[in-house]
């Protein structure tokens, strides 16, 4: 067998791994890699202008289109600038495979130029990571990241690789299977448990679903739309489960937690059975944790057994995929069931109740002279496909967005939830257009959250990406300056934007479109205009400055003490 240099090598390993896409940015740890991508002419190599961005954009290629997202960067700083892309991966278990460079492996430790642990530093927010020594292990050490990274409880892998590693030469065979005796992820649940979940629900007189970023991962949407519909119960989702069950189905009550509906909110704390499904009870939607769902027996699925029980006492924990247990549950019941049609007319009254509260607090603005933010999400909702796919960055358009953007389907809402990352939604936007070069693409950004990757215009111009970015522009770094609003007497410490960027000259200077919008009679055709462009485009709605993100619970506050419009 003809024996070939490490970095050929590594790009075989990536082609038995179907990648189709890398994101990254060189330098000369990873030279010799770089070299053979010239000739790998069927995996298409993007170029990003920050390693941040790259791991965004690897991030956001996952979560759209399912498959494991793949970055490249150098060593040293190279390295250490993907730490925020990654941890917001991990946070948000987002299937991915980081390599980074590394110096040969005869100066590691002597602090040579560009050196840093990279292995070290991001162990807490990896699911697993390796430094390659050996040429020997180049294989086998890849096979894994890429099995660990998408199976059980997804998440971010990091290969460190040393040039001279990348150098030497070998007669490469790629693995056929992984053989890992100390990782085996659990996916069928306990059948016993499985009987135990059904049965409690056909007990309850107010049950409620709450499904999370595991029903997306684990495509179980289906899953949990007939289980919902055939028992008849209501759902509410975490901010990463927006799309697993259709926002504008009767029995969907909308997103829970901090900024979540009134009747999600009321619907949960006044439940006697909660099925958490791919959920992991963060402290956005719990509130303060004695006071929720305090009559509730909780049931808790999820493939990660380290979750249950973590952060709040769980009644009836089933360790495995949603949705192979979902397709338990399901053999349990048959529509026309006995048991069914006794607890779908026992549950009337609870419906009814959760209808009422729908009714007397919906989501809702006031109108006035200038844009509201959410009269410009309402119009991005209405003008757009449903197969749109819309990141965002974090902050106040994003929660705006997670409430008046009806998503229909999963895998078409990208943002950083668990670790909040500023700056994540344009390069995930990037991601999700090399993914689906024929949907619209659209990243709903704060004038605060987008000049953290906003250098990453040249790379959508350069690869001709039509994602289009809608610029909510209020001035302030919004969600800081409502907090400071609230509960600090409106002492706008810092919060205020005094300067910032002409960003219809900044586009037109990258050579992208730039539209500006003053008044709410403009944006219905800013938005038309926008999406009939076949290029990247930024639009700059300047609204409300001082408007805010309602309801709100208050921080360590029970989630249905909200402050309401």
């Amino acid at each position: 067998m003809k024996k070939i240099s490490g970095a050929y090598a590594f790009i075989e390993a990536l082609r038995c791994e179907g990648v189709r896409h890398v994101f990254g940015f060189p330098g000369g740890a990873v030279l010799d890699i770089f070299d053979a991508i010239m000739d790998a002419d069927d995996i298409e190599f993007i170029l990003s202008r920050h390693e941040q961005g790259a791991v965004h954009a690897a991030d956001g290629y996952a979560r759209a289109s399912g498959d494991v997202g793949v970055c490249l960067v150098t060593s040293g700083p190279g390295a250490t600038n993907t730490v925020t892309g990654i941890a917001t991966a991990y946070m948000d278990s987002i299937p991915m495979v980081v390599f980074t460079g590394q110096v040969p492996t005869h100066l590691i430790g002597n602090d040579a130029f560009q050196e840093a642990d990279i292995v070290g530093i991001t162990r807490p927010c990896t699911k697993h990571n390796y430094l390659v020594k050996n040429i020997s292990d180049l294989g086998r050490v890849i096979k894994e990241a890429f099995y660990i990274a998408r199976t059980g409880r997804s998440g971010p892998v990091l290969v460190d690789l040393p040039k001279d590693v990348m150098k030497d030469t070998i007669s490469f065979k790629y693995p056929d299977k992984v053989e890992m005796e100390s990782y085996c992820p659990t996916y069928k649940g306990h059948p016993g448990q499985i009987k135990r979940i059904v049965s409690l629900i056909l007990k309850s007189k107010k049950p409620v679903i709450y499904a999370g970023g595991g029903v997306v991962h684990a495509n179980a949407s289906k899953e949990l739309a007939d289980f919902a519909h055939r028992m008849s119960l209501p759902i509410t989702t975490t901010l990463m489960g927006l799309g697993a069950f259709p926002s504008g189905d009767p029995l969907s009550l909308g997103m829970l937690g901090m900024h979540g509906t009134y009747a999600a909110n009321m619907a949960v704390t006044h439940t006697d059975c909660l099925v958490a499904i791919g959920s992991r009870f963060d402290d956005r939607v719990t509130g303060k944790i004695d006071e929720f769902a305090p009559k509730a027996k909780i049931i808790h699925i999820d493939i990660d057994p380290t979750s249950i029980s973590k952060n709040v006492k769980v009644d009836l924990p089933v360790v495995g995929d949603c949705k192979m247990v979902l397709q338990g549950m399901l053999s349990q019941i048959k529509e026309g069931n006995d048991e069914v049609k006794t607890l779908n007319k026992s549950i009337k009254p609870w419906l009814k109740r959760i209808d009422t509260w729908k009714r007397e607090q919906p989501l809702r603005y006031s109108k006035g002279t200038a844009i509201k933010p959410q009269y410009v999400i309402e119009m991005i909702d209405r003008l757009t496909p449903d197969n749109t796919i819309i990141s965002t960055e974090v902050g106040q358009n994003q929660m705006w967005t997670a409430q008046f953007y009806k998503f229909k389907e999963p895998r078409l809402f990208l943002t950083s939830g668990g670790l909040g990352t500023m700056g994540y939604g344009f390069p995930a936007a990037i991601g999700a257009q090399v993914a689906f070069p024929d949907r619209t693409v659209i990243d709903i950004a704060g004038d605060g959250s987008i000049q953290m990757n906003i250098q990453e215009l040249a790379t959508v111009v350069q690869y001709k990406l039509p994602v289009k970015v809608m610029i909510l522009n209020n001035g302030y770094l919004g969600m800081v300056r409502q907090w400071q609003a609230l509960f600090y007497k409106k002492r706008y410490s810092h919060t205020s934007l005094e300067v910032s960027p002409d960003y219809i000259k900044l586009a037109e200077a990258y050579g992208a479109v730039g539209i500006r919008v003053n008044e709410p009679s403009q944006v219905e055709d800013a938005i038309k205009q926008a999406l009939s462009i076949k290029g990247p485009v930024f639009v700059d709605f300047i609204v409300e400055p001082e408007e805010d993100v309602y309801p709100m619970v208050p921080a360590g506050a029970p989630i249905n003490n909200m402050l309401l419009v």
